[in-house]
């Protein structure tokens, strides 16, 4: 019997995707097959189309493909993902970092310029991304990292490790900001929260709904209370005129706008969209 070709079993696992309702099943199909024979990128994948796959090759790929089509999420799968460049290792502890937000970090660049050795906080740190691509882009910033989760800042410490973050990067467990100790105030605030309403439990895409920490998803009844408790605790935490910046749904900027009168010790500054043209932030700034 003839040995099945790199094209072959690309071909098969995307049919094979598709029926069992995979979002991008070829791509997904080139990033498994890739990873699974260790080849340096999947464009390695059109060098050796005809290539013959041995028996172990096969088993290796068969096993991935299972997971995938359970859909255990790519990233799990792969044992990491890219956030601005940066290797994130990923897996149960904490939700996967999403590449629309990788623009927070050019929002906390954009504001902090001309601030000497800013003070960072990121509340609901998850992989550690946001953190670790603030303190390797930010020239002199010093970082705290907080979560409420000991499984996520372990994958967050991790992470930081990989990246080889010094003392430019700490760690701190905690509800919000009750994990920040001590009286230096802060020069900008980050957080992306969950904010998906309770009643969305059971309707999100298998990936999230089956592998992503309840944890790092839920935000009360309308998706909106932890960040309400956020900003409630920033009176009296920041430096004048430092920034806070927020992930959000789509649907909450508008709310929260309307309900900016209760922190009169911030001033809402904006509305703003992700790189595809989706509201996704909104930012405030001390007064």
């Amino acid at each position: 019997m003839p040995q099945m070709t790199v094209l072959e079993i690309l071909n098969r696992t995307k049919v094979f995707f598709e029926k069992k309702g995979i979002p991008d099943a070829r791509l997904d199909a080139e990033y498994i097959i890739s990873h699974g024979l260790k080849m340096k990128s999947r464009m390695d994948i059109y060098l050796n189309f005809e290539k013959p796959l041995t028996d172990a090759e096969l088993d290796v790929l068969r096993q991935m493909v299972a997971r995938r089509a359970s859909r255990e999420p790519l990233q799990h799968i792969i044992g990491d993902t890219s956030f601005r460049g940066f290797i994130i290792k990923c897996d149960k502890r904490a939700l996967i970092p999403r590449p629309e937000t990788e623009m927070l970090v050019d929002m906390a660049k954009e504001r902090l310029k001309g601030i000497d050795a800013p003070y960072i906080v990121e509340v609901g740190t998850g992989t550690g991304a946001i953190s670790i691509a603030c303190a390797k882009e930010i020239a002199g910033a010093k970082v705290l990292a907080t979560d409420i989760s000991e499984d996520a800042l372990s994958l967050a410490r991790e992470n930081a490790e990989a990246n080889a973050l010094g003392e430019a990067l700490t760690f701190a467990q905690g509800d919000l900001l009750d994990a920040v100790t001590g009286d230096t105030k802060i020069d900008c605030l980050i957080a992306n929260l969950p904010y998906i309403p309770d009643g969305e439990k059971g309707k999100l895409q298998p990936e999230v709904d089956k592998f992503d920490p309840a944890l790092a998803l839920y935000g009360g009844p309308d998706g909106l209370s932890l960040v309400r408790k956020l900003l409630q605790q920033t009176e009296g935490k920041l430096n004048e005129n430092a920034p806070i910046l927020l992930e959000i749904g789509s649907e909450q900027a508008e709310v929260l706008k309307n309900e900016a009168a209760n922190y009169p010790w911030l001033e809402f500054t904006g509305i703003h969209k992700d790189y595809c043209g989706n509201i996704r932030f909104v930012s405030y700034k001390s007064k």
